[in-house]
């Protein structure tokens, strides 16, 4: 994908990724409230991403944002689990890896932080998300871990380092 870039967020990125995020639960049909879409940190992702033991990425493609994914603490849960967090990448842009690029890099990162697994949670409706989950090692969970306050989110799924 010539021109894409996978960076750290800044300040000025918050606006831009939460209405692009916004957009995208739209598209799937998620409910505004028990998701991310109504989560506080959505509209501060910096000040949110910039915490220890947390960072999320920005992919953009000539100046335009495209996409993101971070890691974080999971809430509410004792251990070494991150959870990869607020991942979305732009209609325009899926099916051509960025996606996987996106999650390797997060995964890294993790890995680097001392993190020695990751979870997440998703919706039914993002299936061919759930792909990618499982090709890049994550199994299905049959309950949720931790405390995310998204209660909209019927799939768990988790991978060990």
């Amino acid at each position: 994908m010539d021109g894409v870039i996978i960076r750290e967020i800044r300040r000025e990125d918050n606006e831009t990724i939460s209405l692009l995020i916004r957009q995208i639960l739209l598209e799937f049909c998620v409910p505004r409230t028990g998701s991310a879409y109504d989560d506080p940190e959505l509209d501060l992702m910096y000040e949110s991403f910039t915490r220890p033991m947390s960072c999320y990425y920005i992919a953009e493609d000539k100046g335009i944002v495209i996409g993101g994914g971070g890691i974080a603490p999971l809430k509410n849960y004792d251990g070494t689990v991150c959870e990869l967090q607020k991942m979305y990448v732009s209609k325009a842009y899926r099916g051509k890896g960025l996606g996987s690029e996106l999650l390797k890099t997060c995964i890294a990162k993790a890995r680097s932080l001392g993190y020695t697994s990751c979870y997440l949670e998703s919706v039914p409706s993002m299936h061919k998300a759930h792909g990618l989950y499982l090709e890049n090692g994550f199994k299905y969970l049959n309950e949720p871990m931790g405390n995310t306050g998204h209660t909209v989110c019927g799939v768990w799924m988790a991978m060990e380092f």
